[in-house]
Parts: structure tokens; sequence; C-alpha cells
């Protein structure tokens, strides 16, 4: 049944329930729908009581007097009486009586009448009013709209009879009422576009204009515009007591269930606008006229339409997008060429912060917050600079509302103390009806004093809270706005908080403690990042380019997700493409997307959907010499303006990313000039410009100047230098560590051991890929097989140290390492500690506390290196010192592997 209720209809049971509600009552009676007919104000239910001279507040006094109050107000769902249910039924079978196949406020009325003994019925008995009456006025009203035909025919309206359309009201709304009762937003800045419309509609044939824009420019707003200027007769004489109706062609579909149902209800919406003359019809998403109603072998809206819109008889105003319009309408040239298309431009910001000022009032009301100036500014600003898939105003005034709506919700959110309270008290009475039922009446009056006590207190903290938190008027200022649009898109436009300028200026650092050397890289990438957050960057382009070029292993693409990691907290935040993937010409389609009408045109690219959803982010082109030219020359336009338009025809914006190309070429021959061993601080500077001349050589061979121009920086990385692989090993084996303290193990590595593993991993041409394999050769592999064969056991620390001397530029490998494990030492409170600092054996690097030295611990020699990968040096013979010796839980000695 409810599917044949009108909008209006539907609105009566809503504003029924809200006044059961207001009337603390835990249902929804007779009275209740009757304050609901009348609270609607605009059906003709409304306006056949309002004759008889039937308010909403004398219904609402008799019904108090009848029924009185109730205690407290219901939650949740509140159900209908039965005599209620059968005023619902009662009005379906007046709707059909009356042949309309609809239910609207009138035949709930009816239903109302028809019942008579409800408390509806009663009220409007004391009121003086006659029920037979009440239903005579209901029938002359229908009667008046439906015989408007031939009122007009003997020439014009009755005297006195109702504005507003029976037929329109129920499948549409009136504008130009709602801009008379104030409920439009302001139209700001679109005069022209409004003039340009009653210039259309002035026309004698095809007066139908088409706003066409793209989505969220305010399209919709021109024709409100429209209304407001009939309601103050700011219009020509052609236009003056028009009557503006919005058509919802949902409405109109919805609920035909046979056909020729849709096609009857258009019919009897453009018979009325042609008898009646006053009428100016919107429909907003005019497309969809096309196609609208439709089944096999019947018409669409759009052809029942296209006879009157030719000839002038039906005014229409429609609205769609650029998309759309070419999609739908302009495939129909008999549709197309009854619109006049008027086009509506985007605003630029200037005129976005004007509409913002319009619009401040409503917002400031509904959330009841105030609004700065700098708010407005800040919202058109950064939304038309960061959000660039949609359009000014919207994305600027939805800014606005959501900060309004996050500083609203903030303050109405009661203290912790005061739900604090509730809970007391439902203790406190629960504890009492636990002594009324023991009769232990002096336990239960204790309580109800204490009860009273904390009811008091609730109260006195609620008008507190009241008085202070929600009297103040919170205020939006640019940077809540600033909050809010790093919250939709993650790019950090808000001001720099000093614990964040404190961690950029050290970024270095932070880098450092994961890149091992590299400087050069390190500070440009770290450059490029402090410019960008304090504002300071080109706004069209990238945050900032970079090719990192050098031999293979010495890391490039680690500097990368370590500067992930930095900007992100997550090194997956990276957007890594491996360019070796794209090496053909027909491969660039799936880093940018597919062209229509090809496989996956649907699904967007690689490159442009992952940058369209997280703009502010790190994207890496490794091994870029191994892709397609042609891709060289797409990325041309992301490195120069920032954007990149994807297959869909949709603009990407790159403006707010950090571009990394990395390349091995022009080190192919490295070896060539560096023997096994390590050459001297000369000899390296030397290759190192040798090999930095040779790669900018094949960089400008194999790159086109355009797309080395565009690159901010080309930073050539050094080879790994003895003491950075040193350094490199201690990271390594921090891995290892982490993987043991899982296991309740802990790692002590000696230099010798350190020195062993940094030389047999350590290769010229590859860089620091193979220690990686050598540790997990030389370490892992003989690790696993002892706590396999229980030889190592939960609770111990594994010291590694080699069997022999290890000799710098001497042959090592007959060298083994050894594996000794012991228990861990208890750990020391801070009271016990002292100010001695001990060593965290295998500690992870910004983790763990220091380890106790009992008497088989494990101490650091003089020339002992702390280790930032957590494990730590030992002196090279730990045997040799009385606090460095070692033996397994058994009493074996060290293991040779």
């Amino acid at each position: 049944m409810f599917e044949r209720f009108t909008d209006r209809a539907r609105r009566v049971v809503v504003l029924a329930q809200e006044e059961a509600r207001m009337l603390n009552h835990n249902y929804i009676g007779t009275e209740h729908i009757l304050l609901g007919l009348i609270h609607e104000g605009e059906g003709v239910a409304a306006k056949a009581l309002e004759s008889l001279g039937i308010a909403l507040e004398g219904v609402r006094q008799q019904v108090e007097e009848i029924i009185g109050q109730g205690a407290q107000a219901p939650s949740g769902h509140i159900p209908f009486t039965p005599r209620a249910k059968k005023v619902l039924e009662l009005s379906l079978r007046e709707a059909l009586q009356l042949g309309h196949n609809y239910i609207g406020t009138e035949h709930i009325l009816l239903g109302l009448i028809r019942e008579g003994e409800g408390v509806a019925a009663q009220v409007l008995v004391k009121l003086g009013a006659d029920l037979s009456r009440v239903r005579q006025q209901v029938l002359q009203l229908l009667s008046g709209f439906q015989g408007k035909e031939s009122a007009a025919a003997e020439g014009g309206r009755s005297e006195g009879s109702p504005s507003t359309s029976l037929v329109l009201d129920q499948f549409g709304r009136n504008l130009t009422q709602s801009a008379r009762e104030g409920k439009l937003d302001p139209v700001i800045n679109r005069e022209s576009e409004i003039e340009r419309v009653m210039q259309v509609l002035s026309r004698r044939t095809k007066n139908n204009p088409v706003l066409i824009g793209e989505p969220g420019v305010g399209k919709t707003a021109v024709v409100e515009g429209l209304a407001q200027a009939i309601v103050r007769g700011d219009v020509p004489t052609t236009l003056k007591d028009k009557h503006l109706y919005t058509l919802d062609l949902g409405s109109l579909v919805a609920g035909s269930r046979y056909r020729g149902d849709f096609e009857e209800r258009l019919k009897k919406v453009l018979k009325e606008i042609r008898t009646r003359g006053d009428i100016i019809m919107f429909i907003d998403e005019i497309h969809t006229l096309v196609g609208a109603g439709a089944a096999e072998g019947a018409i669409d809206a759009a052809s029942i339409l296209k006879p009157m819109l030719a000839r002038g008889e039906l005014q229409t105003i429609g609205a769609t997008t650029l998309d759309e319009y070419r999609k739908y309408v302009e495939k129909d040239p008999a549709l197309e060429r009854r619109f006049q298309p008027i086009q509506v431009g985007e605003p630029n910001v200037a005129h976005t912060i004007e509409i913002l000022k319009g619009l401040r009032d409503r917002y400031e009301a509904h959330h009841r917050i105030t609004i700065t100036d700098d708010a407005l500014v800040a919202a058109a600003t950064l939304a038309d600079r960061y959000i660039n898939d949609r359009y000014l105003p919207d994305k600027a005034i939805d800014l606005i509302d959501e900060a309004g709506a996050r500083m609203r919700i903030r303050r109405m959110t009661a203290p912790p103390d005061l739900r604090e309270f509730d809970e007391k008290l439902s203790n406190v009475r629960r504890e009492k009806e636990s002594a009324i039922d023991a009769q232990d009446f002096e336990k239960a009056a204790s309580l109800r004093d204490s009860e009273k006590q904390l009811l008091t207190k609730k109260s006195e903290r609620e008008k507190a809270w009241k008085d202070g938190d929600l009297d103040v008027v919170s205020e939006v200022d640019d940077e809540q706005i600033a909050e809010v649009l790093a919250n939709w898109t993650g790019i950090p436009v808000f001001k720099l908080t000093e614990e964040e300028t404190t961690r950029l200026l050290k970024m270095e650092t932070e880098l450092h403690k994961r890149i091992i050397g590299q400087n050069e890289a390190v500070k440009a990438v770290s450059q490029a990042i402090r410019r960008t957050r304090a504002g300071l960057k080109d706004p069209k382009r990238p945050s900032g380019s970079f090719i990192f070029a050098g031999p293979s292993g010495v890391g490039k693409t680690e500097l990368t997700k370590a500067l992930a990691e930095f900007l992100f907290g997550d090194e997956d935040a990276l957007i890594q493409v491996d360019m070796g993937e794209f090496h053909d010409r027909y491969t660039a389609s799936r880093l940018f997307g597919a062209p229509p009408g090809y496989v996956g045109y649907e699904e967007g690219g690689q490159l442009t959907e992952k940058v369209r959803r997280k703009p502010f982010s790190v994207v890496l082109f490794d091994e870029i010499e191994k892709a397609h030219p042609e891709i060289y020359n797409t990325l041309l336009q992301v490195l120069e303006d920032g954007r990149l338009t994807d297959g869909q025809g949709r603009t990407v914006d790159f403006k707010n990313t950090v571009i990394v190309f990395t390349s091995n070429l022009g080190t192919s021959d490295i070896s060539k000039a560096v023997g096994l061993g390590f050459t001297s601080g000369n000899d390296a500077e030397s290759n190192y410009d040798r090999m930095k001349t040779k790669v900018n050589d094949e960089l400008k061979r194999h790159f086109r100047p355009e797309f080395l121009n565009r690159i901010d920086d080309t930073v050539v990385f050094h080879q790994l230098t003895p003491p950075e692989i040193r350094e490199m090993v201690d990271l390594q084996l921090g891995r290892v560590t982490t993987a043991l303290k899982n296991k309740d193990m802990d790692l002590a590595v000696t230099d010798s051991a350190k020195a062993l593993l940094g030389e047999r991993g350590f290769d010229p041409v590859l860089g620091a890929r193979p220690l990686r394999r050598t540790i997990q050769r030389e370490i892992e592999d003989a690790l696993s097989e002892k706590i396999l064969f229980d030889e190592i056991k939960p609770g111990q620390i594994v010291t590694v140290d080699v069997d022999g001397a290890v000799t710098d530029g001497s042959d090592n490998s007959a060298v083994k390492f050894t594996f000794t494990g012991a228990p861990k030492p208890p750990k020391l409170t801070k009271d016990d500690d002292g100010d001695r600092e001990p060593v965290a054996v295998g500690a992870i690097a910004g983790g763990g506390s220091g380890s106790a030295m009992g008497p088989d611990a494990v101490t650091p020699g003089p020339d002992a290196d702390p280790t930032p990968g957590g494990a730590h040096a030992l002196p090279d013979n730990p045997g040799d010192n009385p606090g460095g010796k070692h033996a397994h839980e058994g009493g074996d000695g060290p293991v040779a592997v």
C-alpha cells in the first residue's frame, strides 16, 4: 500500500511520527496523522483544513486536553494503532472510489473522516468542523483541480482557486513555492546564465533551454535562481506569475506495473501544464528522458514530449552534464534541435569565495558555528588546488559543510564524566531494587538518598556542560578546512607542527638509518620534500623528479622505499612500476589505461588509477631504460605540468607526487676499473668521476633532451666503500636478529665475523645484493640446522665468531664461522643499573633495553662497533676475556661450521 503513497503522503506519515515523539506518545494514532496532515502544509488536505480555519496549534492543544503528554519520549520505531491502520486502509478505498491510482494527503483525510470515531474526528468536532463539511471541501478542491480545463476555456482561473497542482505536486516539487518560503539557497554570480535562460524561455517556439556543464558547477542553482527572481518579480512580463516545477521522472515511473501506466501519468502531467499555461517545467538529468518508461513496442518519455516541445506549448528547462548530453541527447537529433544549449562554466576561485560568503549564514545556522573569512578563502583555494576530480563550487561547499559537521559533533558529544553518572545511577537503582526485595529497607533508603545526590550532581554537570561548551559558538578556521582536506586526500596541507618541522629538518638522519652512504641522493630527496611542505615548490610540477643512476645493489630502490616509509610510515605506500614489463609499445596502455573499444578500458591504467586514488605518494619507475621509448613521451607531460590524461579522458594529478626513475645505464663495465680488493680513496674518487661521466653520456644517448631537461636532478650513486659494507652487514643482520627474537633468542656477532661476511658478500659489480645471499648461506642455514637439532634453544644468546684470523687482502676462504649458545643473563632494573650502560645483545635499532652483564655476558671490546642493525660487535677472541667466555648449556665448546 505504501508504494502508492505520494511524496506528500509519505511526508505526512513521517510528520505524524515526529508529532508522537513531541507528545511523548509511544504509538501513532489518528490524532497524530491529523497533526501530520496540517503540519505538511502544502497538500490538498492541509489547504482544505486551512480553509475551514483549523490550525496546527489549536489541534495540538485539543489533543493534549483529550490524551495528555506521555511520561518520556519513545526510542526506536513507533507503531501505528489499529485505528490508525484502519484509516490508512480506508484512504486506499477512497482513492480507488475516486478513480485515482495513488494515495495523496486528500485520501488520508477522507479516510480519517470515514472512520469517524478516532481522536482525530473528536478534535475536528470540538473545533467546530462538521465532518461532512470537511469531506465536501476536499472533494470541491479535487474537482477544482480536475475542472481546470473547463475553467480555463471559460476565460481563466476561478477566483480563489489554489495555486498548486494536484498532479504536479504528486510527481514534482514547486520551486517557486520553495523560493517564496525561503527554502532555497541564495544564488550568486549566475546573473548572465539566468538572463540567458529567460531569453530562451521568452521565445515563441523551441523555448526550451538546456543547461550543460560539469557536475557540481551549479546548473540546478541557476534554475533555483530563476525561481527566486520570479518570486521577487525581477523577470520580464512574459515570465511573471509563472510557476516553476521540477519534475521527478523516478516518481512517474515508480509503481507503473502495467503497460500504459507510465504514459497515462505523463499525459496527465502534460495536460495539466498545457491547461494552466503558467507552468515552467524543470527536468534535472534530462538525458533520463531518453528511454524512460519504454518497454518493448512502447515509446519513451522523450518521444512523447517532442511534439509539445517543438510547438512551444511546453516550456521546459533541462540540465545535464557534457558527457551525458553527448551520449544520449546528441544521438537523437530530433530531440536535440528542440533544446537550446546554455553552457554553465565552472566559477573561478574569486567567484567561489563570493558564493561561499553568500551561503555562510545557512551553514552557520545549521551547524551552530561561526565560519571565518579565512576558512572560506582556504576552502576555495585548497579545493581548487588539491581536489582535481570534482568542480567548484561544489567541492569547496562540501569542505565547509564537513568542517562544520566535524566541529558540531565534537561539541555535541557529552563528556565522559557525564556518561559515568548514568552508569553509577543504574548500579545504585539495581542495588536499591535488590535491597527492597530482601526487605532491607534501611539500605534501600540509603541508596535512595545516594540516587538523589547522583541525579543532582548529574543535572549540575549537564547544566555546566551546556552552559559552557554549547553556548560557546565554535569557530571553523582555515586550519580546520586543511585538516578535512587532508582526511579526504591524504595530502598534508595543514600547517607544520613543531614535531613535524623537527622531523623534516632531520630527514637525512632518518633516511640514513636505512641507507648507507649516498649523501648526495639523500640530500636531494630531503630538500624536495622540505620545499613541498614549506609551500615553496612550483605548484604546477611534481614535488620532485629524480633519476637515480649507478651500479646495481648500491641502494637506489632502497632509498625510494625509505622515502615512502618516512612520509607515510609504511614502505608499501610506494607506487612501484617495474619498467621491464613495458618494453613493447602496446604495453603503455597498461600504465595509462586502454583506449575506448579495447579490453580493459573500464579498468583504467595501473599507474593512473593508483595515483588518482592516492595523489600524495612516491612513484618509482624501476629500471626506466628497459621501457619502450613511447612511454617516455607520455611522461613528459607528467614531469612538466604534473598531470596526465588517462584512457577514459580523466585528468590525473601528479603535482603532489615524488617521481623517481632508477637506471643502470653506463655501469656495465664498472668491474674493469675495480679489482677484487678495495681501492684507495683517490682511486675510488677517480673511478666515481669516470663512472659519473659515463653514466651522464649514456643517459643523453638513451633519452631525448626534452625528457632529461624536465628532471629536477640526476644523482649518480657511489660504489660502496669498506666502512659502508660493514654498516650494511649490521643492517642485514638486524633481520636475522628480529627473526631470532620471535623465538626468544638473541644474536651477537664479533668484528671478525662481520668482516668475513662483508668480504664474502660484496661484489664490485653486483654491489650489496650478494650480501643477503651470503648471510642466508653462512648464518641462517647454519642457525636453522642448530635450532632443529636442538643445539640452540629459546632463552639463549647465539654468538657468531670465526675459527681463525681474518686478514684483509689475503685468502680467507678456509676460515669458518662458529656458533655458540649461552643462557641469556637476567635483566637488571633501573635501580640496579646505576650509571652503567650495558650493551643490549641483539637489540634492534631504536628498540630494547640494556641487558645485564652477568658472569658469562659478552662485553664489547675497545674496538667494538655499536650496530644500528641490532647484532652487537664482540672482541675477536671472546674466549680470551674472562667476561667474554661462552659455553653451550651442556658444556660443549664452540662448534665449527
